[in-house]
């Protein structure tokens, strides 16, 4: 039976982080990745000659950010796109009103000022909130406070209802209270031009990476780790395991003993989300200039109500859109063009019968991935937000959970994913190692 200091379970970039510093200190590491590709949720497609990220896109907010500096550093062109955590404005958004007509200026300006009235009025209202209530309970709260009429406090709990969805692919009544605490933007947010998954490629580079090897079993002890994957067993002193949270609540991947309730409480107050990408290619850009995203107000846009412009990234006309909480998951198993077809009824209702069909669609199913079983976690409620670091405390001190699920500040993100990474390794190093050293020359 094989032997090495480490087993890294996961080749995404939180296990890739760990492998590396674990590597780079020395230690014998292995990292057994179930799928035929590195990068897990980061993930990005090359067909025909079209650069598109399937998984994770953003990084929001690149001050004071880790991924930010790990892509300076392998060279990584960036492109600067202000609006991917579902901002109000701070960028030109072209705003459509319920009727279909173009909002104005004035009137788009006024609503932005009344979202951030009731973003002023949640934090009283999380701060207060019960630990079994909801995120629409404390948004409720917040727009109660307001005094407006119907339809002013309807075009506000709407688009709170997607921000929640587009955020953590949860129906807002699904979602703690807190849920969205860490949903703040340091600086510019950016995508690449040349695709995300430049970033796993680069830290995996030196790793013993074996790919097509599906973990079953992961049996631990005080001495130590086997993980048997494809009915061949491998042993360690310690392991990183960074499986996403529907992995693990799904009984797939047998882990003995059980997680602790310590770990297992957290874990089962997380929960995977549903959250798929719609990418439409077209001929023209029909839409015009000037605007870094589209969004429709009103009860037409309950699935449909955000595009966003992605030509500059590579000169093709091309617009996103996601299919986020209950609309994911209606449309789990429709074909493309049939996803394609009720997006585009929204469109040709803002921009008229006229506008061509889309040349390419792209739609991801990232909740029938077998090794994912959705996009990323979010807290269901009566959870906590320290139920995230929770959900990484060290197991019998040779288990370690890592992944974006497993990290407080900045949760579903790649920046979460890379932190994890570096603590993981740092535990099992048994001191603090500069999470620069991911990026530096050997």
């Amino acid at each position: 039976m094989e032997h090495v200091d480490t087993i890294v379970i996961g080749a995404g970039v939180s296990g890739l982080a760990a492998a590396r510093l674990l590597r780079r200190a020395g230690r014998r590491v292995v990292v057994l990745e179930a799928r035929d590709r590195i990068g897990g949720r980061v993930w990005t497609g090359r067909d025909g000659g079209a650069i598109t990220d399937l998984g994770a896109s953003w990084i929001h907010g690149i001050d004071d950010c880790p991924v930010a500096d790990a892509t300076r550093a392998f060279g990584m062109r960036m492109h600067e796109f202000t609006v991917g955590s579902y901002q109000v404005d701070g960028r030109p958004i072209a705003y459509f009103s319920p009727e279909g007509a173009p909002l104005g200026d004035d009137a788009a300006a006024g609503f932005a000022a009344d979202v951030r009235a009731v973003d002023a009025a949640l934090r009283d209202a999380i701060a207060g909130s019960a630990p079994l209530d909801t995120y629409r309970h404390v948004t409720e709260s917040a727009i109660a406070a307001q005094g407006w009429a119907p339809d002013r406090a309807a075009r506000v709990r709407e688009f709170l209802e997607h921000r929640t969805e587009e955020q953590y692919g949860a129906w807002i009544e699904d979602l703690a209270a807190h849920g969205l605490d860490d949903d703040a933007v340091e600086g510019d947010e950016v995508v690449f031009p040349d695709g995300y998954d430049r970033l796993p490629a680069a830290l995996a580079e030196g790793l013993d990476v074996r790919l097509e090897h599906v973990v079953s079993r992961v049996a631990w002890s005080g001495s130590g780790v086997r993980v048997t994957a494809d009915g061949r067993v491998v042993s360690a002193d310690t392991c990183v395991l960074t499986v996403p949270v529907g992995v693990l609540r799904s009984g797939d991947l047998a882990i003995d003993p059980p997680l602790p309730d310590a770990v297992a409480g957290p874990l089962s107050r997380l929960e995977m989300n549903a959250f798929e990408k719609v990418f439409l290619r077209f001929p023209t850009r029909f839409w015009g200039e000037g605007a870094y995203a589209i969004r429709q107000q009103g009860p037409e846009g309950r699935w449909w109500h955000s595009w966003y412009d992605l030509t500059d990234l590579h000169g093709t006309p091309t617009l996103l859109t996601f299919a986020a909480g209950p609309a994911a998951r209606a449309i789990a198993g429709w074909d493309a063009d049939r996803v394609a077809a009720s997006v585009m009824a929204q469109l040709r209702r803002l921009y008229g019968d006229g506008i061509p069909e889309p040349e390419g669609v792209a739609v991801t199913a990232w909740q029938a991935d077998p090794y994912a079983r959705g996009a990323y976690a979010f807290m269901r409620p009566g959870s906590t937000t320290g139920d995230h670091d929770a959900l990484a405390t060290p197991v019998g001190g040779v288990l370690h959970l890592a992944g974006e699920a497993t990290w407080t500040d900045d949760p579903a993100t790649v920046p979460a994913a890379l932190r994890s990474g570096h603590r993981a390794a740092c535990r099992i190093l048994g001191e603090d190692v500069a999470i620069e050293e991911l990026w530096a020359r050997s």
